[in-house]
């Protein structure tokens, strides 16, 4: 018997990938927590007996894409209080 397509792995390690190219196109660390979350996804099913119904799998896809962004927002934000300004144009 055939797994679905949800447990196959290189399928979740593609969406990464997507997700990963999405976010150079349209920057803001969204897509990277989603394609962090899905690339870790993929290599979990790459452990032999690994085989989560597709509830479960979403469940730990959702928890790995929120902490991932968490992360990455505290690693990339500004210091608190601080505002980002531009004291020169880049057309000059």
């Amino acid at each position: 018997m055939t797994d679905p397509f949800w447990l196959t792995w290189w399928i979740w390690l593609a969406g990464a990938l997507a997700l990963g190219i999405l976010e150079i196109v349209l920057p803001g660390f969204i897509f990277l927590g989603f394609a962090i979350g899905a690339a870790v996804t993929g290599l979990l099913l790459v452990i032999p007996g690994f085989a989560p119904s597709l509830p479960v799998l979403l469940l730990i896809f959702a928890v790995l894409s929120l902490a991932a962004w968490l992360i990455l927002r505290r690693m990339f934000a500004l210091p608190h209080g601080q505002v980002k300004t531009f004291n020169h144009d880049i057309n000059e």
